[in-house]
């Protein structure tokens, strides 16, 4: 006879080596069934029982509930429809510890039930499951492996993409897409309340254009999963609570400023938008070290001849075009692979910043006269020497180089397009970011083709050894705020292993611009070439070998900014919580990568004005932190259609499903007006501690 437990082995996981006081962490309950047997997701379907998890924690700790990947929707003998877990699958819950713990290890104990069901159906349990973890002061990942596959599983809670909506129909709702990849398959898996199902969902239609008929109890919004199918990936998105007389598949704008989703635009309003948005990248201080540089190269051709200038100018532009047409790709292919994408993420990554430091370093060292490349034959010619001049290849360079620049960057108008594009096929992503990048270098081409302007800039000279000398220090600043970046994100540890890195090449350098010239010996080049080889590869191991350390991370208590603002740090669960106490929320989705994100927060949300009103209103200050990346706010981000940061808003009190959306860019007057506008109410006398009468028009969203 079987017995449950022989059918299923479960274990407890953490994904974390250590509890840090007051910073949530995950615990999986894993479960391991055998071959042909399954379990079963939150709502079982026609037959089945949900898996339970009963919680027995240390004094102070708390649980969250049960995150359930996406199950696999199987038709049994019968004509029975279940949605169940087969082989494995991994439910997560957030275990949330007080703010102060002391010193040791604590231990998390929980008691699991499941139905395991292949031909006939065996109840199981263990009440003994137990997981050890010691406590400290920064944390350290664990299980990253098996999170990160079922975190790709868990349903994300919107916009919808590929032209999915949902509107009211006979009998109940009906879920439409009509931009869906080749090869997918579109279902509706429903959460009934109390389990009531109405019927089951069909799918009709094929290829990019198919529908689901939902039959649903009257009276009763619907809630439950979108799930795309494509071969072995999957996807969801959920729904939750969309009432019968539900009319917009898509959020509306606000006339604040933009919609609290997805906006609903098409290709051609998202790639103007786009090519808008490239257009102002040209002025964001992420880029403007190199588009100095660029600019500078102009005046050297002044007196050139114009084929040659407008070549110059049409080979950045090349560069431009020819890096996010890479990213573009890149996009592409994660997003076939299931995953997440973000813009900037790769500024996440400690490696990317220091292989940019590097970047950055030598080609500074390069324009203040350390060392020129020099090629053999009639390319002799320098390979980075912007402002020195160099050949088409060096100047296509500089335009990938600019472009790699930008990518931590939202410049206006490009938040709304890449949260349109990410959500769409291959082709319409490559059309947008085509779009941003003709929109970033057609100033170049303009300028290079119309000799005139170029002629009004100085004439070339000897003084421009001296100025390209100078170039060199805004590249140096940009490495400073990267190093910054570094420490943010790993700590000073990995801020000394890269400067003990950069000492080396520094020191390669020099020694390649003094011993390798044209007019010194083969033996001499022959023993320079081995000690920057060795300076290179021994400082990498020596600084570099044993990585950059662990992710540094938040404590999850408030800060108090040097402002005086009493940020409270980002999750989903404090969300909820200061939603459903009926308080209002700023968040500012912020990174210490990004600029224009440091910008704003010292000219209009660092101000005396801004903290008084927040503390007049109510208005609980919160802080999104993206330096690191952090699967919560990514996924509180593509809520509301947003790839990238900046990005601001207010959740009223008393009114959550009413957001103001803020712009990228803000002065103090904005966040201010937008502050009054979420603590007036939209109907009747102003709530406490507002001074001003309007509404705030309500954006409807799923």
């Amino acid at each position: 006879m079987y017995e449950g437990m022989e059918l299923v082995r479960p274990e407890l996981l953490a994904d974390t080596q250590v509890v840090v006081p007051g910073k949530p962490f995950r615990v999986g309950l894993l479960l391991r069934m055998a071959p042909k047997w399954h379990t079963y997701w939150h709502f079982p379907g026609d037959a089945g029982l949900a898996t339970s998890i009963q919680w027995t924690l240390p004094e102070g700790f708390t649980a969250g509930p049960i995150q359930w990947p996406i199950p696999h929707e199987t038709i049994e003998p019968g004509d029975i429809e279940v949605f169940a877990y087969h082989d494995e699958t991994l439910l997560i819950t957030t275990i949330t510890p007080p703010a102060t713990l002391p010193a040791g290890e604590v231990t998390l104990k929980a008691s699991a039930s499941w139905l395991v069901c292949e031909e006939i159906c065996i109840p199981g349990n263990a009440g003994n499951l137990s997981i050890t973890i010691p406590v400290g002061p920064s944390a350290e990942p664990a299980n990253a492996a098996i999170f990160a596959k079922y975190d790709a599983l868990l349903p994300k809670p919107g916009p919808w993409p590929y032209g999915i909506g949902i509107q009211p129909a006979t009998g109940g709702f009906e879920v439409k897409s009509s931009a869906l990849p080749a090869g997918s398959k579109l279902a509706f898996y429903p959460l009934p309340p109390n389990g009531e199902s109405a019927g089951r969902p069909v799918t009709s239609g094929a290829g990019d254009s198919q529908t689901v008929q939902i039959p649903w109890k009257a009276g009763t919004p619907l809630t439950g999963v979108i799930v795309l199918e494509r071969g072995e990936s999957v996807q969801g998105w959920t729904v939750d609570g969309i009432p019968e007389d539900a009319v917009a598949t898509k959020p509306s704008p606000s006339p604040d400023a933009e919609s609290s989703a997805a906006p609903p635009l098409n290709l051609w309003t998202a790639m103007f938008l786009g090519f808008l948005g490239g257009m102002i990248l040209n002025v964001m201080p992420c880029v403007l070290p190199v588009i100095s540089l660029k600019i500078f190269g102009f005046i050297r051709h002044g007196g050139e001849d114009r084929r040659k200038v407008l070549a110059h100018g049409v080979a950045f532009a090349l560069g431009i075009v020819t890096w996010f047409l890479v990213l573009a790709a890149v996009v592409v292919g994660v997003k076939a692979a299931g995953h997440q994408i973000t813009w900037g993420s790769q500024f996440q990554s400690p490696v990317f910043i220091v292989g940019l430091c590097i970047i950055l370093f030598v080609f500074a060292l390069n324009l203040l006269g350390v060392f020129e490349v020099i090629l053999p034959g009639a390319a002799t010619e320098r390979l980075v020497g912007a402002g020195g001049g160099g050949g088409l290849g060096g100047t296509f360079s500089q335009g990938v180089f600019a472009t790699l620049l930008a990518t931590p960057c939202t410049a206006p108008f490009m938040g709304p397009a890449l949260g349109f594009a990410f959500g769409q096929p291959p082709l319409v992503i490559i059309a947008t970011f085509l779009a941003i990048a003709i929109g970033m270098a057609i100033p170049y081409v303009i300028l290079a083709a119309n000799p005139g302007w170029i002629k009004r800039l100085p004439k070339p000279g000897a003084w421009m050894e001296r100025v390209k000398q100078m170039m060199a220090f805004p590249l140096l600043a940009t490495l400073v705020w990267m190093i910054d970046i570094l420490g943010q994100q790993r700590g000073v540890g990995a801020i000394v292993s890269l400067l003990g890195y950069l000492l080396c090449l520094a020191m390669a350098c020099w020694i390649y611009g003094a011993f390798c010239g044209p007019l010194t010996s083969l033996r001499v080049r022959a023993i320079a070439l081995a000690l920057i080889l060795a300076l290179g590869i021994g400082g990498g191991i020596l600084f570099l070998g044993k990585g950059l350390g662990t992710p540094v991370t938040s404590t999850g208590a408030t800060k108090v900014g040097p402002d005086g603002i009493p940020w409270v740090p980002f999750s989903r669960e404090a969300l909820a919580k200061l939603k459903a106490e009926g308080k209002g929320v700023f968040i500012d989705f912020t990174a210490a990568w990004c600029l224009i994100c440091k910008a704003n927060e010292r000219s209009s949300i660092d101000r005396a004005k801004v903290r008084e009103a927040l503390a007049k209103s109510g208005i609980v200050p919160m802080k999104a932190d993206w330096t690191n990346s952090d699967p919560e706010i990514t996924a509180e981000l593509q809520k509301f259609g947003r790839v990238g940061v900046p990005f601001y808003v207010i959740f009223p009190a008393g009114r959550p499903d009413e957001p103001i959306i803020l712009p990228e860019l803000l002065t103090e007057s904005i966040v201010l007006d937008a502050i009054v506008k979420a603590t007036t109410s939209p109907a009747g006398p102003p709530t406490p501690g507002s001074s001003a009468n309007g509404a705030t028009p309500k954006t409807n969203q799923p």
